[in-house]
């Protein structure tokens, strides 16, 4: 089998509002075989430049475009055409937007081989984690039920505290065990950062759990303050309260608060998470498969986190395409905590792009069990929404 074409394909709302909501447009790649048979994946990036990396053209042996680095080659040998697409662009793609867009390609590749082999990508990886009980009656292929795993409902704050506490009512009678809130408005000043908090538990009782993801608004003297004022809510996790690179930072938060400090989202590739965990000395990791190098690169940060004793969870405030690769990443992984759920109502690109639609039952996802990530494009919606 050989790969005969890669696609990037970028699409956009015709409304995109001034907020953190990376499910707002969207990056996705296809790639073709001869075979007949076709990958997709996802990107979460600043899409035209990481459709730039994708489709440029050869500049010279560390500066040229994804896709005639894997075009010809067998889609089989991920480990190979990772580290091949690393180096045809370690001049300018080390980090960041080239990492993302070899995400999306890793993850197309991995596709394929689940298709072509009829498995599910988590079984590729040797996962399974996440079974439940052995069904006594089951008979051939399928003596487990199917795998689920805890999600959380994840959704900006409210524009106020009010509203959140409104919000947190809805997910919590919705079913949500757990619940994060982030971005704006929180980081404005102390009065409105612990309001926002306030009124998130008291929407969503004590029985829910409540992360906050702070969204890159302090120094680490003001973290340490916040995390201070937000113990007596019994957040289970204050996510990404500094600036990415302040490791230094996080690591005097980790050693101050008893709250669990999250991040990772900001993070290509392992390099950069051996940092967030060996400096910054957080307390779980968040890996976003469409950021951090795939499925290739993804299992190998969960090792290494693993070794240091850490859980992990995903990122992901994009498209059905990257909750599909979640979970089958999270059911691969030992150490796997939580899922993250994109609650926001407002999601027609988000929802729209795959055939298939994910919806958590009692605070729980189920894990894809077709081959590859077990979702197909709906190409109506591609066509709606794509731009040239």
């Amino acid at each position: 089998m050989k790969i005969t074409k890669v696609e990037a394909i970028y699409l956009r709302q015709n409304v995109v509002k001034e907020q953190c909501d990376s499910g707002q447009d969207a990056l996705v790649v296809r790639i073709e075989t001869d075979a007949g048979i076709t990958g997709i994946g996802e990107v979460d990036s600043s899409p035209l430049a990481a459709k730039a990396m994708i489709e440029g053209p050869f500049s010279h042996t560390t500066a040229t475009g994804l896709a005639n680095v894997l075009l010809g080659e067998d889609p089989f040998e991920t480990e190979r055409l990772w580290h091949k697409m690393y180096r045809a662009n370690i001049y300018g793609g080390r980090r960041g937007v080239a990492i993302h867009a070899m995400s999306g390609l890793d993850m197309a590749l991995w596709d394929i081989k689940g298709k072509a082999l009829g498995m599910p990508v988590w079984k590729l990886l040797g996962g399974g984690f996440h079974r439940e009980e052995k069904l006594p009656w089951a008979e051939g292929n399928r003596p487990w039920k199917n795998q689920r795993i805890r999600c959380y409902a994840s959704s900006l704050w409210g524009p106020t505290p009010d509203a959140t506490r409104e919000l947190a009512g809805r997910y919590r009678d919705q079913g949500f065990t757990a619940v994060k809130f982030g971005w704006d408005p929180m980081g404005q000043d102390e009065k409105t950062d612990i309001a926002l908090v306030r009124e998130a538990r008291k929407g969503l009782g004590e029985d829910v759990d409540l992360m906050i993801d702070a969204g890159l608004p302090w120094d680490a003297k003001t973290a340490i303050q916040r995390a201070k004022a937000f113990e007596q809510y019994h957040p289970f996790w204050l996510e990404e309260p500094l600036r990415p690179d302040d490791y230094e930072g996080y690591a005097k938060l980790s050693a101050a608060t008893s709250l669990r400090i999250a991040a990772g989202e900001e993070e290509s590739c392992r390099a950069t998470f051996i940092e967030l965990m060996d400096k910054g000395r957080v307390d779980l990791l968040q890996v976003d498969l469409t950021r951090c190098g795939g499925f290739t690169e993804a299992i190998k940060i969960a090792a290494l986190a693993w070794d240091r004793g850490l859980p992990v969870a995903n990122h992901g405030f994009t498209t059905y395409i990257n909750v599909a690769a979640a979970l089958h990443f999270l059911a691969s992984i030992p150490n796997a905590l939580i899922c993250e759920f994109v609650a926001e109502e407002e999601t027609n690109l988000r929802e729209s792009l795959t055939k298939q639609k994910f919806r958590a039952k009692d605070g729980y996802l189920d894990i894809p069990d077709a081959p590859g990530l077990g979702i197909d494009l709906d190409e109506d919606a591609i066509a709606k929404y794509r731009v040239g």
